[in-house]
């Protein structure tokens, strides 16, 4: 699969990582993979998918995924979703993660950090007038052998809290 690279850079390698994001460190670089999205009001289809982790020295997690259409021979076809945003480690291996969508959806996740896996859910949906009706979702992250597996499940317009995308990846950088 071969992955359009983000147009911006992304922080050096001599920035020396706080100590607060040492548990999380298992999670930096790119990542990419595949996945399945689906959800009862819409057709289930495979997609390929880029996360990246990076820091700047501060106490969070930069991160962004985009993810596209990909068809049965494995090319990247449309866009498909995109989210930002910033992972914050607190005390006792509990997280705050804060998410942008362009759909005009925010999210902001309550988790805890367990190792390797992380576990999530929504302690705030905010999304302008004309978004899409997201009322909660639960997210879970993890190592998988060397691969990194994620899932979410979402609550959203009139269906209740239930399994929407899901992937595994690998790292690339």
């Amino acid at each position: 699969m071969d992955i359009p690279q983000p147009g911006h850079g992304e922080p050096s390698e001599d920035v020396e990582l706080h100590p607060s994001l040492v548990p999380l460190r298992f999670l930096l670089g790119r990542w990419e993979g595949a996945g399945v999205v689906g959800y009862p009001t819409i057709e289930s289809v495979n997609f390929g998918q880029e996360i990246s982790f990076s820091h700047n020295g501060k106490p969070f997690l930069i991160y962004a995924s985009r993810t596209w259409l990909l068809a049965e021979d494995g090319t990247l076809g449309r866009p498909l979703a995109m989210e930002t945003g910033f992972w914050r480690p607190q005390a006792d291996g509990e997280l705050e993660v804060v998410l942008a969508h362009p759909t005009g959806i925010t999210e902001i996740y309550i988790g805890q950090q367990t190792g390797t896996k992380i576990e999530m859910a929504t302690d705030a949906v905010v999304r302008t007038a004309t978004a899409k009706e997201v009322t909660a979702g639960r997210r879970l992250y993890g190592l998988i052998g060397a691969d990194l597996g994620w899932a979410y499940d979402m609550a959203a317009v009139g269906q209740p809290l239930q399994s929407h995308v899901s992937a595994q990846l690998k790292r690339v950088t």
